[in-house]
């Protein structure tokens, strides 16, 4: 099965860049190439001008990766064929900028789902490897890089094809490479197969962090998808309280019992793929939304509605996956100046980290209503990747309160520490001289880089600010938030 959904190049623009955190806005020129063909002449073009360039997709990397001050950006949307598609085998090859929500709305009615989502389905297949992303099933599947059998990398040094068996050190230093080895324009994807358009789904709460660790700890091995919603507001013997919610695709016979309409659509995959939109934040949302009283109110609510015994029942694909993609730029909750998320893992055996960590969120009583605790399962081979054996934990954080850099400072000292890391995706702020002490790999790293890009004629404001392909940083080390203007998404 073959579909065509490219576009015309639209013209060469000037813009203002922000990643999804709304921070940290630079200028770049935007190209917008038609296709993976276009987008390798477009690479060739701009690099024979000295770059320094960078590809982007749908802009859901948090902070600056995705953007190239006084470069170019190849913006990859438009480059979003689905070249093949077997639907006995479950492989799908297409563009890099085919999306998720895009591959699952043809995949899922014939009974395929993406091996690896994160926590928006709007996130191109080039961001999802070159973020090598994770979802709430690393501790079974690891992260997204494993399902890809090949790729094509166009890269300064030349176009390369790229799988496990062959260019397999091009492939590991590009996923989860942030885009740095080069732009990523085809790859070839093993789906999983499903039954049912369904997650069978036990939700809990949990009384407080020890009680929420010792049952991811003891029961995470029955599910294929687990997550944890804490509460980082709450003290004392409440510290660290949440809502524990694991599923597993439902089978065939999880699904009869629904009965009617609904249990036939879910057998058949006739289910709605897309999130119900509840609307989208205003342009200025109010002040009170950011608020602690407010975020206290909404956690309490949050965590009330849970049950205090298992409550099992069927979900949708939107509304387990992806809830927050039904609220139209929620990013804008967090106000003009944006918001950061410091994610990071620490091994197991460090609890402790984690322990020090969510006990400084409340002890500071940070309001953040989006704080998620999951369990990573064996690392990937990308010499970047993020996940690794241990717990991670993703805390929303609006910018702009008093004392916030020097609060995630000693929040990386105590990861750095326990042997642990934070996610160069969402990351807007960490020091240089850390990297190395999370990133063992980096000089691997750097080594193929060289050879894919012996000009350092990739880079990206990430780049640039940690150093990455250098032990010479630019400038830019606290939180310093810019509020971007309204051209800046």
């Amino acid at each position: 099965m073959t579909e065509h959904h490219a576009a015309p190049s639209g013209p060469t623009e000037q813009r203002l860049l922000t990643g999804w955190g709304r921070s940290r806005p630079t200028r770049a020129t935007v190209l917008r190439p038609a296709g993976a063909e276009d987008a390798a002449r477009l690479l060739r073009a701009a690099l024979d001008g000295g770059g320094p360039l960078v590809a982007r997709g749908l802009g859901r990397s948090y902070c600056d990766a995705a953007q190239s001050a006084g470069g170019t950006v190849l913006e990859m949307t438009s480059a979003r064929r689905i070249l093949e598609f077997d639907a006995k085998a479950g492989t799908v090859t297409a563009d890099a900028g085919l999306s998720i929500d895009e591959l699952l709305r043809l995949s899922v009615p014939s009974g395929w789902f993406v091996p690896v989502t994160p926590g928006t389905r709007y996130v191109t297949l080039g961001g999802a490897l070159a973020a090598d992303v994770h979802g709430k099933n690393h501790h079974v599947d690891g992260s997204f890089g494993r399902f890809v059998s090949d790729a094509v990398l166009a890269a300064p040094a030349g176009v390369r094809h790229l799988s496990p068996r062959d260019g397999a050190d091009e492939l590991w230093a590009s996923a989860g490479g942030m885009g740095l080895t080069g732009v990523f324009l085809q790859m070839t994807l093993q789906m999983l197969r499903i039954e049912t358009s369904a997650i069978l789904v036990d939700t809990e709460r949990c009384s407080d962090l020890e009680d929420c660790m010792a049952r991811m700890s003891t029961q995470d091995a029955d599910y294929r998808y687990s997550v944890a919603w804490l509460d980082c507001l709450a003290r004392g013997r409440h510290l660290g309280r949440g809502v524990l919610t694991r599923g597993n695709h439902a089978r065939q016979e999880d699904v009869e019992a629904a009965g009617g309409r609904r249990g036939r659509d879910w057998r058949e995959h006739r289910l709605a793929l897309a999130p119900r939109q509840a609307g989208r934040v205003p342009v200025t949302p109010p002040l009170r939304l950011l608020s602690r009283a407010s975020v206290r109110a909404f956690n309490e609510a949050w965590f009330r509605k849970a049950p205090a015994r298992r409550r099992r029942e069927l979900q949708s694909i939107p509304a387990f996956f992806h809830p927050l993609d039904g609220v139209g730029e929620w990013n804008r909750l967090y106000g003009p100046l944006g918001f950061t998320q410091y994610q990071f893992v620490v091994p197991f055996g460090e609890e402790d980290a984690l322990r020090r960590v969510v006990e400084q969120l409340s002890s500071r009583q940070v309001p953040s209503f989006l704080s998620v605790l999951k369990r990573f399962g064996d690392a990937g081979s990308g010499h970047l990747s993020f996940p690794a054996p241990g717990w991670t934990l993703a805390v929303d954080i609006p910018l702009g309160l008093p004392g916030l850099g020097e609060l995630l400072d000693r929040f990386d000292a105590i990861v750095v520490a326990a042997g642990g890391r934070v996610y160069l995706a969402k990351d807007g702020r960490v020091r240089p001289e850390l990297i190395h002490s999370m990133y063992p790999r980096l000089d691997e790293w750097r080594e193929v880089c060289d050879r894919l890009d012996p000009g350092h004629l990739i880079s990206s404001d990430l780049d640039r600010r940690l150093g990455l392909r250098s032990e010479r940083p630019g400038s830019a080390r606290a939180l310093r938030p810019r509020p971007p203007t309204e051209e800046a998404r």
